[in-house]
Parts: structure tokens; sequence; C-alpha cells
């Protein structure tokens, strides 16, 4: 399953790099995008992930804090057990795939037509029995 989020690039962390258990190299970014779509309009904030470093690398080359981007991403869970204490734990990531410019950068406020209160209130003797 695939999502899409549009937002402001808030910041960008620090890439991560290291050696899986297959002894291969790899590197990730972290970036957090904003939006107004929280309850009530308040702020949301999404920290992706950018895994590969031909991923990082293009990232970097094109995108930067405040631009208006379209993030496509999948949601993904990685189990992991604690070989001390045999704890299990659940790690979720937001894993983006295609990060783009967005066409907009605003939703453009709708507009309304003003109408005085001596509008409102002509009688427009249409024929309402109240």
């Amino acid at each position: 399953m695939s999502f899409k989020v549009t937002g402001k690039i808030k910041k960008v962390l620090d890439k991560q790099e290291g050696v899986s258990k297959a002894k291969k190299e790899w590197v990730k970014q972290s970036f957090v995008v904003s939006n107004n779509d929280g309850y009530e309009g308040k702020e949301a904030l999404y920290c992706f992930e950018v895994f590969g470093s031909e991923k990082v690398d293009k990232f970097n080359q094109h995108q930067k804090v405040g631009d208006y981007v379209d993030v496509n991403f999948s949601i993904g869970t990685n189990e992991w057990t604690d070989p001390k204490t045999k704890e299990v734990k659940y790690f979720t990531s937001l894993s983006a795939y295609g990060i783009y410019k967005a066409e907009t950068t605003e939703t453009p406020a709708p507009q309304f037509e003003t109408i005085s209160a001596d509008e409102l209130n002509e009688d427009d003797n249409d024929d309402l029995p109240f």
C-alpha cells in the first residue's frame, strides 16, 4: 500500500551509515515534512526515510529545507528482539520512494462575497408567510 503527503520540508537530519549483519554497507537519511492537516488545521509532522546511497545523494541534490514537496511513501514495521532481555520491540518507518516538487505551495483561501448588514435586512417582499 502506498500513501502521499504534501507539505514543506521542515528539517533534514544527518545521514546515518552502518554495516548490516550480512556485512553490506548501508546509508539512510531522514527528513521532516510539515503541513496543516492535523486536528483542526494544526501542524502535522511526518518523518520520512530515504534508504540507499543513490537515493540519499539524489535527495540532497534536489531537495532542501523550505521546499514544498509531494512525498510518495510506504509504511513498514520491523521487529527486533533484544539479545540480552529477549524483549521484542517494533519500529515503524515511513519509507519515501518518490519526492517531487509540489505544484502549489499553499491552498488559497476561499473567496466570499461581502454583504453589508443593511443589505441582509432589506425586505424582499418574496411572499413568504413569515
